[in-house]
C-alpha cells in the first residue's frame, strides 16, 4: 500500500515497521506534542516476539513517503487473550519533553531577548531546535521564570505576548508561525471527497458588547460607575443586547492592551462559534500532499450551508477495520487570534500608552 505507516526506531537508518492493523497520528496548531497510536498482530505465533521496541526509543513515523513526526516511543503494550497476540505502540514528538519537564535557566531571569531566542534556549537542553516562519517582534524587555514551569508554558507565554502560535513540525522541532495562508491543492467537498461532516454556528458564546474595566467592583468616587472603563468593543454580528464585562488582568493599561483585549474577545469567540469536523477518504489533497495543520482549505458542503475557506485546525491520518480516512477540525482564521498579555505588568494610574 502507498500509503502505509511506517515506524522507525532509532532514527533514518533503524529499523523500519510497517503493516499496521490499527493506526491513529494527530497533528494540529493547537496540539503540542504532535502523538501517534499504532497496533498489530503477528501473523505467525510468536513472531512479535522478534519485534524490537522500546519504551524511551527514538522514532520517526512516515506516511507513504512523507516524515509526519519525530519524537520517541512513550509506551509498548504487548497483550494476548485466547485468540491473538497483540502489539500497540504510542508515542509523541520530541516537543513532549517541553511540554513534561521543567525550564532550565541560570538565575530565572531573561532580559532584552526577542521570542525565538528565547525559545530556542530553552529549548536547547532537551534536544529541540526552534525556527520562525514569521517576523518574531522586537527583544522582549524583562521576563522571570518561576521554578517548576515548563520551557513550553515560558513559550507559550511569550509566543501569545507577541501574537504567535506554537506547534511542532514533522522533524519533531519547535515551529513558530502566525495563521498559515497557504491553500491545499484542493479541498473538501460534498459528493466528492467527504465521508461525514458535521458542522457548528452557534451564538451562545458571542456577545454584542466587550467592556473592559480594570476593577471587578464598582468603584467609589466622583468618577462613577463608568470610571473605570478602559474600553469597549462591539460585535455587529450579534443584533441583540448581549453586554460582557472582562477584567482587564491585572488591573493594567500598557501600550493599548485593553483595546488589544476586547477585540480578541470579540475576534476569537466569533471565529470560533463556526467550525466544521469532517472525515475524508484520504489522508491527501488533489496534489499528493497530506493534509496539513495551518493551512487553508475550501470547505464545500451545500447541505450543511457552509461554504469557505478555513483553516485545517488539526488533522488525524487513521485506519482501523473501516479502512483508511483523515478527521479534520477546521475553523475560520479568526478563530487563532492570539490573547493580547503583558509580561511585566505595571499600575493601573499609569499614564495610558506608557512603555512599562
Amino acid at each position: 500500500m502507498i500509503d502505509d505507516l511506517t515506524l522507525v526506531i532509532g532514527g533514518g537508518a533503524g529499523r523500519k515497521l510497517s503493516g499496521w492493523q490499527q493506526l491513529r497520528v494527530t497533528r494540529g496548531v493547537e496540539r503540542l506534542p504532535s502523538d501517534f497510536d499504532i497496533t498489530f498482530t503477528e501473523r505467525f505465533p510468536g513472531e512479535v516476539a522478534s519485534v524490537v521496541v522500546k519504551e524511551g526509543d527514538e522514532c520517526q513515523v512516515l506516511l507513504g513517503s512523507d516524515l509526519v513526526l519525530t519524537g520517541y516511543v512513550d509506551r509498548f503494550i504487548p497483550a494476548i487473550d485466547r485468540q491473538s497476540h497483540s502489539l500497540r505502540v504510542t508515542g509523541r514528538g520530541k516537543c513532549q519533553d517541553l511540554v513534561d519537564c521543567s525550564a532550565e535557566w541560570p538565575s530565572n531571569q531573561i532580559s532584552s531577548a526577542d521570542v525565538l531566542s528565547i525559545a530556542a534556549k530553552l529549548a536547547q537542553p532537551y534536544g529541540v531546535t526552534v525556527s520562525a516562519l514569521t517576523d518574531v517582534g522586537p527583544p522582549i524587555p524583562q521576563i522571570n521564570l518561576m521554578w517548576g514551569e515548563t520551557p513550553f508554558a515560558v513559550i507559550e507565554r511569550i509566543a501569545r505576548f507577541r501574537a504567535l502560535l506554537a506547534y511542532d513540525g514533522p522533524d519533531g522541532n519547535l515551529v513558530l508561525s502566525r495563521v498559515g495562508t497557504v491553500e491545499h491543492a484542493s479541498g473538501f467537498a460534498q459528493g466528492a471527497n467527504v465521508e461525514s461532516a458535521v458542522a457548528l454556528f452557534s451564538m451562545d458564546q458571542r456577545f454584542s458588547e466587550y467592556v473592559v474595566r480594570s476593577l471587578s467592583m464598582a468603584p467609589l468616587g466622583e468618577a462613577g460607575p463608568d470610571g473605570d472603563i478602559q474600553a469597549i468593543v462591539r460585535d455587529a454580528g450579534v443584533t441583540r443586547h448581549r453586554k460582557r464585562f472582562i477584567i482587564a488582568e491585572s488591573g493594567i493599561v500598557a501600550l493599548g492592551l485593553s483595546e488589544q483585549r476586547g477585540r480578541w474577545e470579540m475576534a476569537r469567540r466569533a471565529g470560533r462559534s463556526f467550525q466544521v469536523r469532517l472525515t475524508v477518504d484520504s489522508w491527501r489533497d488533489a496534489a499528493g500532499a497530506l493534509w496539513t495543520p495551518n493551512r487553508l482549505a475550501r470547505v464545500t458542503l451545500p447541505s450543511l450551508h457552509l461554504d469557505a475557506t478555513w483553516i485545517i485546525a488539526e488533522v488525524t491520518y487513521q485506519r482501523g477495520p473501516s479502512g483508511t480516512s483523515a478527521s479534520l477540525v477546521l475553523m475560520p482564521p479568526s478563530a487563532f487570534e492570539l490573547a493580547p498579555t503583558v509580561l511585566v505588568p505595571v499600575l493601573s494610574d499609569v499614564t495610558p500608552g506608557a512603555r512599562p
